[in-house]
């Protein structure tokens, strides 16, 4: 039989309240959520969570530290952004979005998560106007997060998803444009 490491365990106790604080946070918001909780949910003892992470602010950064999108054009990695978030969206991107508007630390970190996300749309997007441009549709893709995940408008909820994800490339493809610059409809083939 195998021993498992000291550092292994650690590292174990480590990702298993990691994912505990995901779902806590997730369910129930910065401000409802305790340490306590948080260890139940793991099988460990609240001392042990603030030895991994500190203090439950420490704790919610690490579960709402967004990883960086991908790469490719404009208008399709828009496209796969806004499917990723109209099918579902990850425990620690939920925990993050529904404890934004009521813990200063989740507002920072959203607010320089989209920040970050306007300034790398806005380097690939060309014209004068691409700032606003970027800024409109980062924006948008958060207003329909919100909409189908937290708010659950039924008018979106009865959509189309394909017919939905559709509308929002032709309007994507049309905004990563700079204006003026004519884009590619099937007539003009």
């Amino acid at each position: 039989m195998a021993t498992v490491s000291r550092n292994a365990r650690r590292a174990q106790s480590a990702e298993r309240i990691l994912s505990a604080a995901s779902e806590e946070f997730a369910r129930r918001g910065y401000e409802k959520t305790t340490i306590r909780a948080i260890a139940d949910r793991a099988g460990v003892h609240a001392s042990l969570v603030m030895q991994h992470y500190g203090s439950k602010a420490g704790l919610f950064a690490h579960v709402v530290r967004l990883p960086p999108e991908g790469a490719g054009s404009a208008s399709e990695h828009l496209s796969d952004v806004l499917h990723r978030r109209l099918t579902e969206i990850a425990p620690g991107e939920r925990a993050l979005v529904r404890s934004m508007l009521t813990s200063v630390e989740s507002e920072s970190y959203m607010r320089d998560y989209l920040q970050e996300r306007i300034d790398n749309l806005t380097v690939t997007l060309q014209g004068d106007d691409a700032e606003s441009r970027a800024t409109l549709l980062v924006c948008s893709i958060l207003g329909l997060t919100i909409a189908m995940h937290f708010l659950h408008l039924p008018s979106l909820e009865r959509l189309d998803l394909e017919q939905l994800e559709n509308t929002a490339e032709r309007w994507f493809d049309e905004l990563s444009r700079p204006p003026g610059k004519p884009g590619v409809t099937p007539s003009s083939i």
